[in-house]
């Protein structure tokens, strides 16, 4: 351990539509918050960041504003961005460190210039000495601990809140990836249409994410589930109260569940054939939450004929693997793309 490791502390960030994820490093995973901000109207004030701001989405008054400041994947509100970073940054780093630390954050594979400029910004004005971006589904291949630095292929599914990242990796490289802006949120919003579009029933984000996670699936299951769930009757303009079924839920989740069917194929189509050769070896990784949705793996099995694993944990994949390149940044500084001042 050399001096500098003494007086600053290295952090990774996966910076997530849904949930911020930070890695310590010496510690392993020190926070998990939704990225979600609470600010009041009027002022501009930070109230809440984090779980308790999640807590607030609709169901504030008019003068609190509930954000969140990544739309899918990537900053969308600069200044509330800054504010999350800062406030995590600030829970995880304690003042017993001279330095600012380094900081290596995950951003969607197919983010512009633009796009990591402004991550980069709200990293270093949140407090980060240096920062150092890496994709995604690279971080969350090294986290699954993938062999990325070999000639053999290697294929992951991300899918997260916003987006769905499938990459080929091979010899710390990206050979070619697919990076849709559909995920978990597309997910959640589909189910809101379907109610309303077929029940006249108004649900709210937390609502259709919960019926997601409870009887979402995205293959018919061995034995079909349904809940009671609670909205806005649209007619009547009233509360009301409905049964929905696992079926129509996959129903609803048809949408976006083909889209994502449909860009793996793409990926495939478009892997060299001896990468694809030993994809059909390996098979696919899936990470990221969306990995969770019941029976995804029989579905991509169906559709691709390849062996499908959910990776074990998927929703800190990605997190973990910024960890362990920040054990070892010069074994992995080429997959890291530098932070340069332009």
């Amino acid at each position: 351990m050399g001096f500098l490791d003494l007086i600053s502390n290295d952090i990774g960030i996966d910076l997530g539509t849904a949930n911020t994820l930070v890695f310590l490093r010496g510690q392993g995973i020190v926070l998990n918050e939704p990225s979600v901000v609470a600010i009041e109207v009027s002022s501009k004030k930070v109230l809440a960041v984090g779980s308790q701001a999640k807590e607030m989405v609709g169901r504030t008054p008019g003068e609190i504003l509930a954000i969140r400041p990544l739309k899918d994947g990537v900053i969308a509100d600069f200044e509330i961005t800054e504010k999350l970073l800062s406030d995590f940054i600030r829970r995880v780093v304690r003042r017993r460190y001279l330095m600012k630390p380094r900081i290596v954050i995950s951003v969607p594979s197919g983010i512009t210039e633009v796009e990591k400029r402004a991550v980069r910004d709200s990293a270093e004005n949140a407090g980060a000495r240096e920062v150092f971006l890496i994709q995604e589904p690279m971080a969350a291949a090294i986290g699954v601990g993938l062999p990325v630095h070999l000639p053999s292929g290697s294929m992951v599914i991300d899918i997260g809140g916003g987006t769905s990242e499938i990459a080929v990796i091979a010899l710390n490289g990206i050979v070619n990836n697919i990076s849709i802006r559909i995920g978990g949120d597309e997910m959640d919003e589909s189910i809101m249409l379907y109610l309303k579009k077929n029940y006249n029933l108004l649900i709210g984000e937390r609502t259709a994410e919960e019926i997601k996670m409870k009887i979402g699936s995205a293959y018919p299951p061995e034995e079909e589930e349904s809940m009671e769930i609670k909205g806005r009757d649209l007619v009547a303009g009233i509360p009301k109260t409905m049964k929905i079924s696992s079926v129509q839920v996959r129903e609803a989740l048809s949408e976006p569940m083909d889209a994502i069917i449909e860009a793996v194929r793409q990926a495939l189509e478009e892997t060299p054939p001896e990468l694809s050769a030993d994809i059909l070896d390996k098979g696919i990784v899936v990470t990221g939450g969306g990995a969770l949705l019941k029976g995804l793996d029989k579905r991509l099995r169906e559709e691709t004929n390849l062996p499908i694993n959910i990776a074990e944990d998927p929703l800190t994949c990605v997190v973990r693997g910024t960890g362990v390149v920040l054990e070892d940044m010069n074994r992995y500084s080429k997959v890291l793309i530098k932070s340069r001042r332009d």
